[in-house]
């Protein structure tokens, strides 16, 4: 069943092009991977799934809904509760240690609805424990290296279970093993939750892990 249908997306900034009349379906629990060149307009695309910004012309769907007709305040809401982001660089709010940082995204959602954070946080020991950062949780960011800094990253992605996981080149400050292993620990997570997982890079040793693999040049779906 298709989770995201992506039909004539336009996005310009100004005089400048972005995406150009792209069509993309993607179904639910799918992994796949966007490969392109630096401004190949990859990143773009992700943002536009994401609810993060709109595109200049065309519709976009996610279960059957147009979400770039939503208001402002409903786009907020799926990106809290439906979206996991992973960035390349991992945005982490100094002034929180990392289990606070981890719980930003629950304490948010907690405005709309009633979580058992309790469940939620025995929830995240035991991913962190799994992901080998148990020990960073009472730690703030500075105190980590940088693998571990993106392992919390992706604790927070994940905290809510979201059932669209995107990307943005996660392993783009890795070495070529360490990265690897990030995508693999991606993969696995999105496997578990049942999300669907889009994985920007431009490391073909990286897209290689995913069945599926999009590329895009000028942007355009090539």
């Amino acid at each position: 069943m298709s989770l995201i249908k992506v039909s004539n997306v336009v996005k310009k900034f100004g005089e400048q092009t972005a995406l150009s009349g792209i069509h993309l379906v993607l179904n639910s629990g799918e992994q796949v991977a966007l490969k392109g060149a630096s401004g190949s307009g990859k990143s773009t695309l992700l943002y536009l799934l994401a609810g993060m910004d709109r595109p200049t012309s065309g519709e976009i769907e996610i279960n059957g809904e147009k979400i770039n007709r939503w208001t402002d305040q409903k786009l907020s809401e799926f990106r809290n509760t439906s979206v996991g982001l992973v960035f390349q660089f991992h945005f982490l709010l100094p002034a929180m240690n990392c289990l606070e940082n981890i719980m930003l995204p629950v304490y948010i959602s907690q405005q709309n609805k009633n979580l058992n954070l309790q469940k939620i946080k025995t929830t995240i020991f035991e991913l962190a424990t799994f992901l080998a950062v148990g020990q960073c949780l009472a730690k703030f960011p500075y105190q980590l290296s940088g693998g571990e800094q993106q392992r919390i990253n992706i604790l927070r992605a994940i905290v809510l279970k979201p059932k669209l996981l995107l990307c943005d080149e996660p392993t783009g400050n890795l070495d070529s093993a360490n990265g690897k292993k990030v995508t693999s620990l991606l993969k696995q997570l999105a496997l578990e939750f049942g999300a669907t997982l889009v994985l920007v890079t431009h490391d073909d040793s990286i897209a290689m892990q995913f069945e599926r693999t999009i590329s895009i040049k000028d942007g355009q779906i090539i």
